[in-house]
């Protein structure tokens, strides 16, 4: 049995060094996200062999002995590659392995030096903790209480008389005995709530939101790792901003113009009536191509920022996903104005390669 745990520990070490060393590759390609459970991710690998020593036959010849001149090819020559008939042996099969997000998590967080979360807020809905705090008369040895045991059975002596103070031996019978006793205490917890918001407008196409939908996948992953419990809000805006559930958010489709104050409105909004600022851990992330309607309605988001969002939130971060119709110009108008706000991180995703980058501006100032 020792042998079958160190040979899983090893094999376990080798699918968590594959992973990290292609790590982006992984957050660059959408299929895992199809395979994710409640608990565990199913992850692609190529086949793996564990390496071991094959020797070779006696006298068959040292390193660079053999048959052939200097300057031979050793391999196949480059214009006979994939010629010949087809074979009977099979191919490479990928392994697809699974892991928890816990584990994904600390992979993510060791690859792209992620720092831990301070948390700030601090939710009242409070998780159970047993504490001992009483004392009863039956329990386990374990939890005896010696001292409280001991004033028993001196008390019993002295009433009864027994108790001589020229021999003062206590002797504790079965009654005396006083065990520990515990109940269940409620303990503030740090708890976060999340609120996505994207825009839904006519330059937003599939493959805008299926960025958003993978970049949105690695943000959960760490941020659940981060926090016991998470709350997620899904904002989509155009010229109005609504909140929808999850499937609606990354399947939506509207047309019309974008006025992007309208998401931060309704932001605003939830955060004041269902996530206080002194209880909750807020991470707003808000995806867009850049394109804003005129009329000083980028000026207004700056103000909500400024005076309202940013003072209350851990981290608002900023995504902005290249689109063909999309000018691209909000990300420069937020740095223009907002360049020294230390909680406001802006990150340009122009394809999927752009998400490991993208991941580690929004995560890495463990906020």
């Amino acid at each position: 049995m020792q042998r079958v745990e160190r040979d899983l520990n090893r094999f376990r070490q080798i699918v968590r060094g594959r992973i990290k060393k292609n790590l982006r590759k992984y957050m660059s390609h959408g299929e895992m996200i199809g395979r994710q459970g409640k608990r565990y991710v199913s992850i692609p690998l190529p086949q793996i062999d564990l390496p071991q020593f094959r020797y070779g036959t006696k006298q068959s010849g040292g390193v660079g002995q053999g048959d052939g001149e200097l300057g031979d090819s050793l391999g196949q020559d480059s214009d006979q590659a994939g010629q010949g008939e087809a074979g009977s042996e099979p191919g490479a099969h990928a392994l697809e392995v699974d892991i928890s997000l816990e584990e994904l998590a600390q992979i993510l967080g060791e690859e792209l030096q992620l720092p831990n979360i301070k948390p700030k807020g601090r939710k009242n809905i409070v998780t159970e903790k047993d504490r001992y705090s009483g004392i009863r008369r039956t329990g386990p040895d374990s939890l005896r209480h010696f001292k409280r045991t001991y004033r028993e059975a001196l008390r019993r002596q002295i009433i009864s008389g027994d108790y001589n103070p020229d021999d003062p031996i206590i002797v504790p019978r079965r009654d005396d005995m006083r065990y520990r006793s515990w109940k269940e205490v409620l303990r503030p917890e740090s708890n976060a709530v999340i609120i996505y918001m994207m825009d839904v407008s006519g330059s937003m196409g599939t493959e805008q939101k299926e960025l958003v939908r993978m970049t949105a996948f690695w943000i959960e992953t760490w941020l659940r790792f981060q926090y016991r419990e998470i709350d997620i809000r899904y904002i989509v805006h155009d010229a109005e901003a609504k909140e929808v559930d999850q499937d609606t958010f990354y399947h939506i489709r509207e047309g019309g113009g974008t006025k992007i104050s309208s998401a931060y409105k309704l932001c605003k909004r939830l955060i004041e009536e269902r996530y206080p600022a002194t209880e909750w851990n807020i991470y707003p992330f808000h995806f867009s191509d850049g394109d804003n309607w005129g009329g000083g309605d980028t000026r207004e988001c700056v103000d909500l920022l400024r005076k309202d969002i940013l003072p209350k939130v851990n981290l608002f971060c900023y995504g902005q996903v290249r689109s063909l119709y999309g000018s691209g110009r909000f990300a420069h108008d937020l740095e223009d104005y907002l360049s020294n706000e230390e909680l406001l991180v802006i990150s340009e995703i122009s394809d999927r390669d752009d998400i490991y980058d993208a991941i580690k501006e929004f995560l890495g100032k463990g906020k």
